[in-house]
């Protein structure tokens, strides 16, 4: 994850649009283990902030995912989202 930390000077300058894609396309790389583990916990997180930033696409999948997780898992999911949204 922490080549993909969003802290350089210009993300947040980035359209809302450009920044849900990205966001999306780190939620995908989570869930289907492309270039990593599989993560659903990281998977949910990052698929939640792209919903936030307004991918529809990212909030479907986001509740796709919930179905298989546990409310323990969801809840950490929804926890470091909220830490990543504070932070950023």
């Amino acid at each position: 994850m922490a080549r993909f930390e969003m802290l350089e000077d210009g993300f947040g300058a980035m359209g809302a649009t450009a920044q849900a894609d990205i966001l999306f396309e780190l939620g995908m790389m989570y869930a289907t283990g492309r270039d990593c583990e599989i993560d659903v916990v990281s998977a949910h997180k990052w698929f939640n902030i792209a919903a936030i930033k307004g991918s529809a696409r990212a909030a479907e999948l986001r509740s796709e995912l919930s179905a298989s997780m546990s409310k323990p898992e969801i809840a950490k999911a929804l926890r470091e989202a909220r830490e990543w949204m504070t932070m950023h």
